[in-house]
């Protein structure tokens, strides 16, 4: 299987640059992956496709200021880091901008010193572990110095920084937003509890791995990026009864897809969890939780475009694709919805 197999035309104005006015005016892809069939819908349509009974299943991640810029404190240079994840204490995974002559033992400022850092060592990919120091709480010393990073895509200025944000966002951890979820509102979540969806919350903490293209010609070739998640037994209760009831596990996102599908067993019950994940999910691959999906329009090439033909089928999937296309929907994390059903 071939990456370029993936692959789809994508005019640039249509690559979404700042939310819409309203969470939930967005549009709506509505693709039958049984049989092939795709409506145009809104948002707010959601509930009209979902059954008394049926799970949502939402990533509650929160995503952090993980961008810092700062200087050597040899030479004065400019440097950007972007945390991708918490290794132990104060010791995290980062991105570097220039990183060349990063080696270990060089050292950075940040916030007119109120953040310091180490690279300890260089790891695989060309990404460093780095040490930092401060006095405080990181948590809070990150909120003053560090910035919520976009997508490399997205080139506008973000005028309110919670509309990258889920409104159910709650354990901070992210590098990116579970974007599937941005569109809903309070108001949607209660109008759907109030029909009867039952709601079951996890967490994955989203890298910055999630928008790469993948580099290799041949698919199974691909080494996934692995990202932190925990699932509770509260959550997991509600998704094993829904099963049990005949209701549809509808995960909001792939990365709430992913969650579930690394948990699940061979029988669909799941247990409550928490470690690292990089499954992998392409077609070919058996779906063993889901039996439906939200999420957005992804990048070509990407893991998640081959997640979602994996569950679809990639000949539905490049069918709804186009179509989005030539009705100019909006595109990537900021832009429109799909319902895999």
């Amino acid at each position: 299987m071939k990456s370029s197999d993936f692959f789809y035309e994508l005019p640039q104005e249509l690559i979404a640059q700042e939310p819409l006015a309203q969470r939930s005016s967005s549009r709506l892809l509505v693709l039958d992956r049984d049989s092939g069939s795709i409506e145009h819908k809104g948002f707010g349509d959601l509930k009209g496709y979902l059954r008394k009974g049926d799970c949502l299943v939402l990533n509650d991640t929160r995503v952090i200021p993980a961008r810092l810029l700062g200087n050597r404190s040899d030479t004065g240079g400019k440097i950007e880091f972007v945390l991708l994840k918490n290794i132990e204490g104060d010791i995290w995974e980062v991105i570097l901008k220039p990183g060349k002559r990063a080696k270990p033992g060089a050292k950075f400022t940040f916030g007119d010193g109120e953040l310091l850092a180490q690279v300890l060592e260089v790891v695989e990919g060309g990404n460093r572990l780095v040490r930092f120091e401060y006095e405080g709480i990181f948590q809070e010393v990150l909120d003053r110095v560090g910035i919520v990073p976009l997508p490399p895509y997205i080139t506008r200025k973000l005028e309110d920084p919670e509309r990258y944000q889920t409104v159910y966002s709650k354990y901070r951890g992210s590098a990116a937003a579970p974007t599937a979820g941005l569109h809903f509102t309070k108001e949607l979540l209660e109008e759907l509890r109030q029909a009867g969806i039952l709601f079951a919350a996890l967490t994955l903490h989203v890298g910055l791995g999630t928008f790469r293209p993948v580099k290799v010609k041949n698919v199974e070739e691909h080494v996934m990026h692995s990202e932190y998640y925990s699932l509770n037994a509260a959550a997991a209760d509600t998704i094993n009864r829904c099963r049990a009831a005949g209701g549809r596990i509808v995960a909001v996102g792939t990365t709430s897809c992913r969650v579930l599908e690394t948990l699940a067993d061979e029988q669909g019950h799941i247990r409550p969890s928490e470690g690292w994940t990089n499954i992998f999910i392409y077609p070919g691959y058996s779906f063993k939780m889901i039996d439906a999906l939200i999420t957005n329009f992804h990048l070509p090439e990407s893991t998640l475009i081959m997640l979602v033909s994996a569950f679809a089928g990639k000949d539905n999937i490049m069918k709804a694709y186009n179509s989005a296309v030539n009705l100019k929907y909006r595109f990537f994390s900021f832009g429109d919805g799909m319902l895999i059903k």
